[in-house]
């Protein structure tokens, strides 16, 4: 089916849908509060703030609930103080309580926020775009997180510098806080103005009241801060800091016998530097070489039969910390969808696995030592932001020529599997109206040096993008639009640029795309990509319509992530909310959705039509569920190269509910069902999580899920017979299984034991062979493909493998059946001597096997899990922290 009307007309037909909010928003005065600057000795920093600095200024109350009660007086009442001297910002809360034995002290890792707690936030820039939080729980946990575009990113993984203490007492609780300037961001200015805001949670009333009162409708938060004056005198310091570490270890795993590489065990002692060095008081340098990231978590496991890459979030720090910054997300939408995951910039590419992989060969049998990642020789950030509201984030990356050692009867040779590689990334982003409005401009680039390694041909020599993108708000801030364009351009060989032609993201091949044509004697790929929305966040009704495209020779993934190319997208979204208790409800939203995506041949590939509901109760539970109506889906990616395939139509569901967070037992449960009207294809999961919190210090969570996919027309394989191309399509049953479990046990706020542990398992059976007729846009599944009879299909066990008579001729298939088992864990215990410095020990456990697919789901996964192929890592990490 081909869409004969433009896609920016689906834009403008929307528009009129969607009703303008005539709610009347509350507007509160901004507050100020004025500090003062410490004259004698600054107040020790025990959690009680009764020295005598602290009597200079007054205490600043008159919080206000902001739910679920938006405007109505807090439960408790909160006091705010704020000091200052030439190194340290210091502040002081008194949380009052009329029951102060119920407070809640639970403990947990640096930034879960756990129990009660109370919070500031600094605009020291004063752009009212960006803030920095600072967080302590009653028990002395503290959280931080860089605060950007107006709230709607808050990032954990920045770590400053900075104390905390709390205590208890009869009227309830206090907490100080010592922050060095050098932590923050600001210009000099003889008297500065800064934006300030406080929040308090308590806890047992799930109940938020803020210090500068904000409308519930209200978008943007930063934007909304009152202000901090009396900052005189105050003079930018450059930040240096320098973190040296060092890291010890051992792995054990099983001897193979005969292999040299597999001795049972390795040992490694290495050290490296991080060091962050203000060019400016704006600006920073990051550097780090030989960067080690022993202590991060493992991926959870995953295994999707889609053909479709997987993202996995970034967990290393170096590049987690300030990655805002360096954010160029393609389309990002409320609506959600496949393509908000495309990032122009997706860090896992630097460091990853090696490209090539080298395995022994059938008829030549040969060990091979392979690096499991590539190394990162070094890397640099320098970053910040200026009084001007310029932002400026410049990236570049180092990796290593990685080899594979060969041993073939004793002898050996190296081979290259991952060639030199430099990263790069430059991004800017100027503010203008108070920030109301900014433009931003993202460059990426990977140059490898490919050399004359012939096993290296098939990679890109070079890869580079370039984009603009901006953002409009008016009427206090609550419509906007928004957009960007990117233009990529990828060179290589021929052979490079081919295999990019006929890759996943493209098949430029598929013979019934009349425009795409394959160019075998091309060297460079150019394509481009772009997106415009427009909405409005502020009031009751609120929505958000737009569209996004990748052109078919758009390409990213040399340091981007992209599902794929040749596509148009769609999205509409639209919400009621009722932010105000009623009923049952504290809060209740309902949202509305629709997509559509095309190629740029015109062919229709998705038409969906979603409504969704999610709410708070007065009980303290929260729940959800919604529907999608997919009326028309095809796909050309489902034959891997081959005609659009029309799937059939289908509907969706899911739904959860979660019990009340606030218990020290808490669960949770979630359910999803697709299914198409024929039922040639369904799918389904189930997820159970529950929280246990014994003790204060102590919490374990487990989550359980499972999952199956059942498919009468998955891929298989295709191959060339008499003059054409045959595509073969099975009946499949995918059943999987995990389940992920957390420990945590605090001894102090600054002493955490922490286990992660994940089976996975996820098998699949093929049955019911069938061959594609060439009618890929038949209505009917029968039409689209004829089935095998049981005759024509034999199985060769000692080949293992299938033989199917055809009209064509014979085929071979190799078994496609699969059981695929995963186990990853570690344990960390984490020990901050003093602020910004930590001591690690990990055990890390990885086992990964394949189980035998006609064995039961649990029996293969409890007998593979824990076999003797386990892996263990033990390994002491130490870093010194020194600033000034």
């Amino acid at each position: 089916m081909r869409l004969r009307f433009p896609i920016y007309s689906l834009l403008l037909v929307s528009l009129p849908l969607f009703g303008q909010d005539t709610t009347t928003q509350l507007l509160y005065p901004q507050r100020t509060f004025q500090t003062e600057r410490i004259q004698g000795e600054a107040p020790l920093m025990d959690g009680s703030p009764t020295e005598a600095a602290w009597e200079a200024v007054e205490w600043s109350g008159d919080y206000v609930q902001f739910q679920p009660n938006a405007g109505a007086a807090p439960t408790q009442l909160t006091y705010l103080k704020v000091l200052y001297d030439d190194r340290n910002l210091y502040v002081a809360f008194r949380c009052l309580d009329s029951q102060p034995d119920k407070i809640e002290q639970r403990m947990g890792r640096r930034d879960e926020f756990p129990g009660d707690w109370v919070e500031l936030n600094i605009d020291s820039y004063h752009d009212k775009r960006t803030a920095f939080s600072f967080t302590v729980s009653a028990s002395g946990v503290k959280g931080d997180e860089f605060v950007s575009n107006d709230g709607n990113n808050w990032d954990s993984s920045w770590n400053p510098i900075w104390e905390a203490k709390t205590q208890l007492d009869s009227a309830g609780w206090t907490a100080e806080m010592r922050i060095p300037l050098s932590q923050l961001r600001f210009s000099s200015g003889d008297d500065q103005v800064w934006g300030i805001q406080s929040t308090r949670m308590d806890f047992r009333m799930d109940e938020r009241s803020l210090w500068q009162p904000r409308d519930r409708n209200a978008s943007g938060w930063v934007s909304r801060f009152g202000e901090l004056r009396g900052l005189r005198d105050l003079q930018p310091r450059r930040t240096i800091e320098l973190q040296p570490y060092v890291v010890a270890q051992r792995a054990t795993y099983p001897l193979e016998e005969n292999n040299p590489f597999a001795d049972g065990a390795d040992n490694r002692l290495s050290a490296g530097l991080d060091a962050r060095i203000g060019v400016t008081n704006d600006l920073t340098l990051d550097l780090t070489i030989n960067p080690d990231f022993g202590q991060v978590e493992a991926d959870p496991g995953a295994l999707n039969l889609d053909g479709y890459q997987i993202f996995f979030r970034e967990q290393r720090p170096f590049f987690v910390e300030g990655q805002n910054i360096f954010d160029f997300n393609l389309s990002q939408a409320e609506a959600g969808g496949g393509h908000t995951s495309d990032q122009l910039f997706y860090s896992r590419r630097i460091g990853g696995s090696p490209h090539r992989v080298v395995s022994s060969e059938a008829d030549r049998r040969y060990y091979v030592d392979q690096p499991v990642n590539t190394t990162i020789l070094g890397a640099a950030k320098f970053s910040g932001k200026t009084s001007s509201g310029l932002s400026v984030g410049l990236l570049e990356s180092i990796t290593e020529r990685e080899m594979a050692t060969i041993d073939l009867a004793g002898e050996r040779n190296e081979t290259v599997v991952e060639p030199f590689t430099n990263y790069q990334v430059g991004r800017v982003q100027q503010d203008f109206r108070g920030g109301d409005t900014y433009v931003g401009a993202i460059m990426t680039g990977v140059q490898r040096s490919l050399g004359d390694d012939p096993e290296l041909g098939f990679l890109h020599r070079e890869a580079y993008s370039g984009g603009l993108d901006f953002t409009h708000r008016w009427k206090d801030r609550a419509w906007y639009v928004s957009g960007n364009t990117v233009l990529s351009s990828v060179r290589g060989s021929k052979e490079a640029i081919l295999e990019t032609q006929t890759g996943f993201e493209h098949f430029f091949q598929r013979p019934d795309a009349t425009h795409l044509e394959v160019d075998s004697s091309a060297t460079r790929l150019n394509g481009s990509s772009g997106m415009l929305k427009v909405g409005n966040l502020g009031g009751n009704f609120i929505f958000e319509t737009g569209a996004t495209w990748r052109s078919p020779g758009f390409e990213i993934n040399d340091i981007g992530f992209m599902r794929n190319a040749d596509e148009i997208n769609y999205f509409g979204w639209m919400a009621r909310r009722w932010q105000e208790p009623f009923s049952i409800f504290r809060r209740f939203q309902v949202n509305g959705n629709v997509y559509t995506t095309l190629d740029f041949g015109g062919n229709l590939l998705q038409q969906t039509f979603n409504v969704n509901t999610h709410a708070n109760f007065t009980n303290f539970m929260n729940g959800g569920a919604g529907a999608s109506y997919v009326a028309y889906r095809a796909s050309k990616t489902d034959l891997r190269g081959g005609p659009i395939l029309r799937r059939s139509p289908g509907v969706e569901y899911f739904g959860y509910v979660n019990s009340d967070q606030r218990k020290k037992v808490t669960v949770g449960v979630n359910a999803y069902e697709y299914r198409t009207f024929d039922g040639t294809h369904r799918e389904g999961s189930v997820g159970v999580w529950a929280n246990w919190q014994p003790f204060d210090a102590v919490s374990v969570n487990i989550s359980p899920d499972y999952s199956t996919f059942r498919r009468a027309d998955q891929y298989v394989d295709q191959q060339d017979v008499a003059g054409g191309t045959t595509y073969l399509v099975a009946s499949v049953d995918q059943r999987t299984f995990s389940t992920t479990l957390r420990f945590t046990y605090n001894l102090t706020p600054d002493l955490t034991l922490q286990y992660y542990g994940q089976p996975f398992i996820s098998r699949g059976t093929y049955q019911d062979f069938k061959q594609f007729t060439g009618a890929g846009m038949a209505e009917t599944f029968g039409e689209r493909f004829t089935a095998f009879s049981d005759a024509a299909v034999t199985y060769d066990t000692e080949e293992g493998l299938y033989r199917i008579r055809s009209a064509e001729g014979e085929l071979e298939v190799g078994d496609p059946d699969f059981n695929f088992i995963q186990f990853r864990s570690n344990m960390v215990i984490r020990w901050e001597y003093r602020p910004g410095s930590e001591i690690f020990l990990v055990w890390a456990q990885g086992n990964t096997a394949s189980g035998d697919p006609t064995q039961g789901l649990l029996r293969s996964l409890g007998s593979n899990v824990f076999s003797d192929e386990t892996r263990n890592t033990f390994l002491v990490k130490a870093t010194y922290r020194w600033y000034r």
